[in-house]
């Protein structure tokens, strides 16, 4: 009988060197310590510890379900264990990310971002993790579109008989708290018309039409200003996806970030800017706080256990393929470059600049409140 197996990917950011760059070395061990503890104690069965950016992001394989408190309770005593070393060190916002004092029971509502998936194991299990930071959910949107409802990207679509039938996307609206189940190919207009709103709609979801496959990819669609109810720090979301043996090839999961599209999030979560493939040491956002970075990380899942690379120097540890790292995604960046520093040039204007329902910095409301008086009638 096939092992049934959790994945759970959560992140947050708790602190960064010198701005919204990247977290100390011993923020990552302090992190790391807490849960390889958790892999003794036999809670959960397997770790990887990664970075994108300031965002740390802990991998654990478990049969303990979506949402368990204990798998939960392992990430948010990480973070903190993280976000004390940060604050011993008077590093930048340091536990920004962990919007209460104390666990309460699950992750999710008290600000690190969450992407769980629960499956039969298949004889092989190959998995890629998506993690961005200086972005929102929805900037998930266009790749998994691409990927799962573009037969252009994946030609498995069309001549994989157990994709030929399409997948159910699941979105949400991240504003009214409420989700959508549509199918495609036939309901792929229905789906365009909400996905291309990235201000409100968000894929939570994608599961396959192959009862045998199951859930095929799942993002963290948490908002953590509506969350705390003011601008903390972007969302910076993960998301997994499942591939190959009637799921996407890893490289139609990678092709579409082949493009570096405009997400929203950038500079002080308040610009435009393009996707920057990079390698996790590459994913410090140094221009301008950006470009958006993704990094695309690949591992198996075997028995249950996380299976990398393991390298001489760290021997017992396995490590994911780092994707990006090919030189093949080099005129991609430059691509992503010129862009950054074409839509930089409009300075605070728009388009460079969200508009202003959708600015998480803004001094706009007092500035019209100050001036309410000089107004006059327009001729």
């Amino acid at each position: 009988m096939a092992k049934k197996v959790t994945l759970s990917l959560i992140k947050a950011d708790v602190g960064s060197v010198a701005g919204h760059t990247a977290p100390h070395p011993r923020m990552l061990s302090a992190a790391k310590s807490v849960v390889l503890d958790s892999v003794k104690k036999g809670i959960i069965e397997d770790f990887m510890l990664a970075r994108c950016g300031d965002d740390i992001s802990i991998l654990m394989s478990h049969d303990k379900g979506e949402n368990n408190e204990k798998v939960h309770k392992i990430a948010w005593d990480a973070f903190m264990a993280a976000a004390e070393e940060a604050k011993k060190m008077h590093l930048y916002g340091a536990g920004q990310d962990l919007l209460a004092e104390a666990f309460s029971g699950n992750i999710r509502g008290l600000g690190p971002g969450a992407a769980e998936m629960t499956f039969e194991e298949r004889k092989s299990e190959p998995v890629v993790a998506l993690l961005a930071d200086k972005t929102e959910p929805s900037a998930f949107n266009l790749p998994l579109a691409r990927i799962f409802a573009d037969p252009f990207t994946t030609t498995g679509l069309v001549i994989d008989k157990r994709m030929h039938d399409g997948f159910f996307f699941e979105v949400v609206d991240v504003k009214e708290h409420k989700k959508i189940k549509i199918s495609t190919p036939e309901g792929l207009y229905d789906l365009l018309a909400f996905i291309g709103d990235i201000t409100r709609y968000a894929i939570k979801r994608v599961i396959s039409k192959d009862n045998s496959i199951g859930i095929a990819a799942v993002v963290s669609t948490e908002k953590l200003s509506l969350i705390a109810g003011k601008y903390v720090g972007k969302d910076d979301p993960v998301a997994l996806v499942r591939t190959q043996s009637g799921l996407p090839a890893v490289g139609e999961v990678l092709q579409p970030f082949g493009f570096p599209a405009l997400v929203s999030g950038w500079m002080r979560g308040s610009h435009w800017g393009p996707w920057y493939p990079a390698t996790q040491d590459d994913s410090n956002p140094t221009f301008f706080d950006g470009p958006p970075r993704i990094v695309a990380l690949g591992f198996h899942i075997t028995d249950g256990k996380i299976q990398g690379i393991e390298e001489e120097s760290r021997p017992g540890e396995h490590l994911p393929i780092d994707y990006f790292k090919d030189s093949a995604w080099d005129y991609v960046r430059r691509q992503a470059m010129e862009h950054a520093i074409y839509i930089r040039r409009h300075g605070p204007f728009m388009p460079s600049i969200l508009p202003p329902e959708e600015l998480e910095y803004t001094t706009l409301p007092e500035i019209r409140k100050k001036l309410e008086k000089a107004w006059e009638p327009a001729d």
